[in-house]
């Protein structure tokens, strides 16, 4: 699973600020999406595509001219999709002081020269932080599979 990390850094500037001077969720959000599809085309060697994110928390503010890292890794694996973790770290260049901002899980799908899913390798676990990792994932999959049957099952009622 370690193949699959990818680490992406972005200095804020002007465009990527609000009035406030903060850097715009939209913009994380942005970055975070294409770490996650670079960690998912690791693990799969095809492209992927983005299903879902879910669980994206804003913890604290980015500042305008800090320096945002981006770090994806795929969790866990199932037939065609993938889920990857990003952990977003702000940095203050003229102090070095760094600070966890965000962090959010992507279901990212792998596709084929068509465009169809298209199977993905199994993840291979090895140590007690990628079990941990799996254990989580699978979790959060299950929790998100079953809230889409509970809105089905309501929907025909």
């Amino acid at each position: 699973m370690d193949e699959t990390t990818t680490i992406l850094v972005k200095w804020t500037g002007l465009h990527d600020a609000n009035n406030a001077g903060h850097i715009h969720g939209g913009t994380v959000m942005k970055l975070c999406d294409e770490a996650a599809g670079l960690a998912a085309m690791r693990h799969a060697r095809t492209p992927a595509v983005t299903a879902a994110m879910d669980r994206m928390a804003f913890l604290h503010p980015v500042r305008l001219g800090e320096v945002l890292t981006f770090k994806a890794r795929v969790n866990a694996a199932w037939h065609t999709s993938m889920e990857v973790g990003v952990r977003v770290e702000a940095e203050n260049p003229l102090t070095g002081d760094l600070r966890h901002t965000s962090s959010a899980y992507f279901t990212m799908v792998a596709i084929d020269e068509r465009g169809d899913p298209t199977p993905v390798p199994p993840c291979v676990v090895e140590t007690d932080e990628e079990r941990r990792r799996e254990r989580e994932a699978q979790l959060r999959r299950a929790n998100r599979l079953g809230e889409r049957e509970q809105i089905m099952d309501a929907r025909q009622q």
